[in-house]
């Protein structure tokens, strides 16, 4: 616990930093306030039923975007986006930053080929190195962890020697990249990440004046408790405050909580000063049965008045850097079928892979919300409680149900004895109906052990009963 005097130098501090933040001169300015106040939006594609490059940049000029992230550098989106007004961001892969890190012909080549052949006429702003490599920790991973930096630096290089100055370099991170975030005074960085990637990353960021990327989903920390903690909080729509004790900042959101446990994590190594942008947040709008609060109504209220606050002019920052241009991309454009993992995973989107809109939402920032199309009342804002089965979805290919029942069956002998000749779940003598027995019963042995009933997706959550009098589906108790 901190003294009273320990406490008061901290709140002294703060106020240096504010007043230092506020008086930083940057150079590009007016560039920064244009790109800041132009909402973007993650163009992810891991979905089989998704339209073209060309459909989806036409959606997104639809939507009014600003800014466009990709999670690569497709060669035909980027021919595509030169034809736009849409500022263009673009990513390294997690697999080439260990040969881009050793290597400045690597970097070269990538710039080459990747930012070369479409800059100027598509307006690339932003290279990101890795898609959050810190929230993995495999060997393998590790070592990605000291090539960061490198490859960064490498791939700055190579930008200044081609004469281009006006692309920024960064990486996103998860808020797991911090060992504490509550109150945010308290933010700092995981212990093993600190000294070895932290320090280099912020002295990077620092001396290229570029941005520290953050994806930042106040959704998580909330579902954690949704009975207990104010659904209004983070959904910018809470009456309630909350002052941190060792700062006294007051605080109206959870994501102005979030963000500025990453800036006093910052602070705390030396660089106070380092502009955020968030490289990705939002809301879900469906999810798993167990998934509390994942629906439209949250989903639209969240994004709706999080562009309303990002586009506010003068821009509104954060209690601890008030007034503060924060660069912010939603996540994402489409509900992606082929996301692995529960099913917010898949629901994130804001259209459907039809191009229709899950919701009405302006971009602009312009129209007020009270405009914008009404939404359908939730029946998920408290825990469900009672069983869940997991069954084969409608449409699925018999091919892909025999592998998946195979490999639901495969794990233990007594995932499916149920199933075996004269049983009790025996007939049927169906695939479906074998595969949804299989699933239902390997999630309810296997739950504990973060086993999904997604089944490559095959399957989907039920609270209706699959079984009958003679066979007794297993299911998992909510």
């Amino acid at each position: 616990m901190f003294s009273p005097m320990a406490s008061f130098a901290l709140f002294l501090f703060t106020l240096i930093v504010l007043s230092s933040s506020c008086s930083n001169a940057i150079g590009n300015n007016k560039t920064l306030s244009t790109i800041a106040s132009r909402i973007g939006i993650n163009y992810g594609r891991l979905g089989n039923n998704l339209p073209s490059p060309y459909q989806s940049i036409n959606l997104i000029k639809t939507l009014k975007a600003g800014h466009v992230k990709l999670y690569d550098a497709d060669q035909e989106t980027l021919t595509l986006l030169s034809k736009t007004n849409l500022y263009v961001t673009i990513m390294v892969p997690n697999n080439q930053i260990i040969s881009i890190g050793a290597d400045q012909a690597a970097a070269d080549n990538w710039i080459n080929t990747n930012v070369l052949p479409h800059y100027p006429q598509t307006r690339i702003r932003f290279v990101l190195v890795g898609n959050e490599i810190l929230s993995y920790n495999p060997d393998q991973d590790k070592q990605i962890w000291t090539s960061l930096v490198p490859a960064m630096r490498k791939i700055v290089n190579s930008l200044r020697a081609r004469g281009i100055h006006n692309i920024k370099v960064g990486t996103p991170l998860a808020m797991d990249v911090l060992r504490s975030s509550f109150p945010p005074s308290s933010g700092s960085f995981r212990e093993e990440v600190a000294a070895p990637v932290m320090l280099p990353l912020l002295k990077f960021l620092n001396g290229t004046n570029s941005f520290f990327f953050l994806d930042v989903y106040p959704y998580f920390p909330w579902s954690t408790d949704p009975v207990n903690n104010d659904l209004g909080f983070a959904l910018f729509e809470s009456n309630s405050t909350y002052t941190d004790p060792q700062t006294g900042l007051v605080y109206t959101n959870l994501l102005d909580q979030m963000l500025d446990s990453v800036i006093f994590a910052m602070t705390k190594l030396g660089y106070p000063n380092i502009r955020l942008a968030i490289s990705e947040t939002g809301w879900p709008n469906s999810g798993d049965i167990d998934e509390t609060g994942a629906n439209i109504l949250n989903a639209a209220t969240y994004n709706r008045n999080l562009i309303k606050k990002m586009t506010a002019n003068p821009p509104l920052g954060t209690p601890a850097r008030p007034g503060s241009h924060i660069p912010t991309f939603l996540f994402s454009l489409f509900n992606e079928n082929q996301k692995p993992g529960s099913g917010t995973e898949r629901h994130w989107g804001i259209l459907n892979p039809d191009g229709t809109q899950i919701y009405d939402i302006d971009f602009s920032g312009t129209r007020p919300v009270s405009s914008l199309g009404s939404l359908p009342k939730p029946s998920n804002n408290v825990p469900f409680k009672g069983n869940v089965w997991c069954v084969v979805v409608e449409g699925a290919s018999e091919e892909e149900l025999g592998q998946a029942l195979d490999f639901a069956c495969g794990r233990s002998n007594e995932t499916c004895a149920a199933l075996a000749p004269g049983r009790e779940c025996y007939a049927p003598v169906s695939v479906t109906w074998h595969a949804s027995y299989a699933f239902s019963s390997y999630w309810a042995q296997f739950r504990n052990q973060s086993s999904q009933c997604y089944f490559n997706g095959l399957a989907r959550e039920t609270t209706t009963n699959p079984g009958n009098e003679r066979c007794k589906f297993p299911s998992v108790t909510l």
